[in-house]
């Protein structure tokens, strides 16, 4: 992971009262959505009654896990944008607020306008 955005993780991730109890790396993108974070997790594994902060790789191991993580985030979670990525696509917001909802804060508001790119002409 390039440095800058390895401190950014360790950031999030360690400043939460939980912390990292399966170690810091242990927290990177898996499933359909990329569940990522250890706070992310944590709140999917709360919901679904799974200890996923402990054992995240249950998610990329158990592909009804994986697939109910990814379930969990598109209806419930706003990451970085202002509604979920269910509310964008039925509401109307469309295909470039579900992307601010799963990796806005990555590359949203021009801060990584090669990522942008990459969508536009894949």
């Amino acid at each position: 992971m390039h440095g800058r955005l390895q401190l950014r993780h360790r950031g999030r991730d360690w400043g939460r009262p939980f912390g990292c109890p399966a170690g810091h790396a242990a927290y990177y993108g898996r499933g359909p959505v990329q569940l990522s974070w250890n706070y992310n997790y944590k709140a999917a594994g709360d919901a679904l009654g799974i200890d996923l902060l402990n054992n995240p790789w249950r998610v990329e191991q158990d592909a009804a896990v994986a697939w109910r993580t990814g379930v969990w985030f598109w209806m419930t979670s706003t990451g970085a944008g202002s509604m979920t990525g269910h509310q964008a696509m039925v509401g109307g917001a469309g295909f470039g607020q579900t992307v601010r909802t799963i990796n806005g804060a990555v590359e949203c508001d021009g801060k990584r306008p090669d990522l942008v790119q990459a969508r536009v002409t894949a």
